[in-house]
């Protein structure tokens, strides 16, 4: 790879960017604040070398990896972000190329942490997860509290306040069927009425708590959610 590395920046906080500008003049630096903008210039290049910020308006940074790997699986990309909630993790863990190298690095590590970080991933062709981040990601593949993408579908539903019959039209279930997705949740995540009573705490609240304090649910997350429900609703004729 060339000693100076042309780095494409998608972060919509000025003061990131500013940041990232410099503490990277080692590199060949293309500021963008608009992450749609970001894609099209990375699909200009064969292999793209991308930092992105995960929130942003529009696109978000998982959403532009998305599109980017489809298109071009050996892009690099180091994810820069004050959140290292579980969630993310989850969404990163489901759409990472075998065939790419990438970065996933916290914003309140110093600037030598976060060169560290885009020397590995942009020149020496090495994943880099920050410390902080290994328990989370050893706990998504940990059998016993490893949330499965279907156990998470029907978080996100109790979460956004959908009845165990909603969940099941919504989800092509059986009542019944919801209903053991969500015994299956609550045992992932310590709740189960095994636990705790039923007369002693609500299981459904007791379930979005924990995940909440996990980071396997965050207001960002939620809003999306809120508004991809609402379009169901809709077009279900229950809106």
């Amino acid at each position: 790879m060339p000693n100076q590395c042309k780095i494409i920046i998608a972060e919509d906080n000025p003061r990131d960017r500013e940041f990232l500008a410099n503490n990277l003049s080692g590199y060949s630096l293309t500021l963008s604040a608009d992450s749609k903008h970001a894609l099209e210039l990375a699909l200009q290049s064969k292999t793209p070398c991308i930092i992105t910020d995960l929130q942003m308006p529009g696109l978000n940074g998982i959403e532009l990896a998305k599109k980017i790997w489809q298109q071009t699986p050996s892009a690099r990309i180091v994810f820069w972000s004050h959140y290292g909630d579980e969630t993310y993790i989850r969404s990163l863990a489901a759409i990472i190329p075998e065939e790419t190298v990438y970065a996933y690095i916290l914003k309140d590590n110093p600037s030598n942490v976060l060169n560290a970080a885009c020397h590995a991933v942009f020149k020496e062709d090495q994943c880099w997860i920050d410390k902080k981040l290994r328990p989370v990601q050893s706990r998504t593949h940990t059998s016993d509290s490893a949330v499965s993408d279907i156990e998470y579908e029907v978080l996100i539903d109790i979460a956004l306040g959908l009845t165990d019959n909603m969940i099941a039209q919504r989800r092509y279930l059986s009542r019944r069927g919801a209903q053991n997705r969500l015994k299956s949740l609550y045992n992932k995540l310590g709740v189960s009425h095994d636990n705790h009573p039923s007369e002693t705490l609500n299981i459904r609240a007791r379930a979005i708590s924990v995940a909440m304090r996990r980071g396997l649910l965050n207001n960002f997350e939620l809003e999306q959610e809120e508004a991809t429900l609402q379009k169901w609703l809709k077009k279900s004729n229950l809106g």
